[in-house]
C-alpha cells in the first residue's frame, strides 16, 4: 500500500514530529531525513521505529540497500505525501522515525547559551563530535537541537555524543562539576596560554550578547581567541571549532 494523501493520519503525525519540538519532547521520538542521517543513525546502533521511502527512492539500488540495513519494511509514500514531512529543498525520498537518542560518552562537555541560529548549533554539534566531546548541553533559548535544520547541519554528529536541552544552564554546569572555560570575544586569556589538560567544559554564547553573567561567574578561566587588529569577532561555530580543536590537539587523542 502506498500512502498518497498529506491528510493521512500517519503522514500528519510524522510531519508534526519533523516540525514541532513539543511533539518530539512529548513522544521522545523524532524524524530524520535523508540517506546520510539514516546511515549515521544505523552506524550508531539506533534502530528505527519506522522507515519512510518514496517509490522513486525504492527504485534506486543504493537507497534500497540502505533501507535493507535497517531490517524493517519501509512505509511507501507518494512524492507529494513525503513532501509534507520533508524539510530539505530537494528531498531524497528517505526518512525514518527514531527514538530520541540518549547516548553519552566520556570527554569534554560543550555548553551553549542562546545560540539561536540552527546552522551554528548543528555545526557546533558536528565539531564537538569530531573533536571528542562527550556531550553538548543547550539552554532553551538555543535552536532546537533536534530540528531538521540542526540535524542536517550536524551531519550525524548527534549520534556520536550526548545532546540535551535544559531549562537551567548554570545548574547543568554546576552539576558537571569540572573546570569550565568560557569563550569571550575580548579580555580573556589568549587561547594558546590556557591550560587544557584534564576534564574540561566549554561555554559559548550568542554572537551579539555573549555569555550571561550567571554563566561567566562559573568560569575557571575566560578565554579569547587572538585575531588580527580591526577584526570584530568570530562566528560562534568558528570560535567553537578553534577552541575544541586546540583542546583535542593537545590531548592524547590529538597527538
Amino acid at each position: 500500500m502506498i500512502l498518497r494523501s498529506r491528510a493521512n493520519a500517519q503522514v500528519k503525525r510524522w510531519a508534526k514530529l519533523a516540525r514541532d519540538s513539543r511533539v518530539r519532547r512529548a513522544e521522545r521520538r523524532l524524524v530524520i531525513e535523508g540517506p546520510h542521517l539514516l546511515a549515521a543513525a544505523l552506524d550508531a546502533g539506533i534502530s528505527p521505529v519506522a522507515l519512510l521511502a518514496t517509490e522513486v527512492a525504492l527504485a534506486d539500488p543504493e537507497a534500497a540497500a540502505l533501507l535493507r540495513r535497517a531490517r524493517l519494511p519501509p512505509t511507501v509514500l507518494s512524492t507529494a505525501a513525503f513532501g509534507a514531512i520533508a524539510d530539505a529543498r530537494t528531498p531524497q525520498g528517505i526518512a525514518a522515525e527514531i527514538p530520541l537518542p540518549t547516548r553519552r560518552r566520556e570527554g569534554m562537555a560543550v555548553f551553549l547559551e542562546a545560540v539561536q541560529d540552527a546552522g551554528n548549533v548543528g555545526t557546533i554539534i558536528r565539531t564537538a563530535a569530531a573533536f571528542g566531546a562527550g556531550e553538548v548541553v543547550l539552554d532553551r533559548q538555543c535552536a532546537d537541537p533536534w530540528s531538521a535544520k540542526v540535524l542536517r547541519a550536524g551531519q550525524g554528529g548527534h549520534f556520536a555524543l550526548g545532546v540535551r536541552q535544559v531549562d537551567d544552564l548554570p545548574a547543568a554546569i554546576g552539576a558537571f562539576g569540572r573546570r569550565l572555560l568560557c569563550a569571550v570575544a575580548r579580555g580573556g586569556l589568549p587561547l594558546r596560554e590556557v591550560a587544557l589538560s584534564g576534564p574540561l567544559g566549554w561555554a559559548f554564547g550568542a554572537e551579539g550578547s555573549g555569555l550571561s553573567a550567571a554563566v561567566l561567574a562559573l568560569a575557571a578561566e575566560r578565554v579569547t581567541i587572538p585575531m588580527a587588529p580591526g577584526a570584530e569577532s568570530l562566528n560562534v561555530a568558528a570560535a567553537a571549532a578553534i577552541c575544541l580543536y586546540e583542546a583535542f590537539s593537545r590531548s592524547a587523542g590529538g597527538s
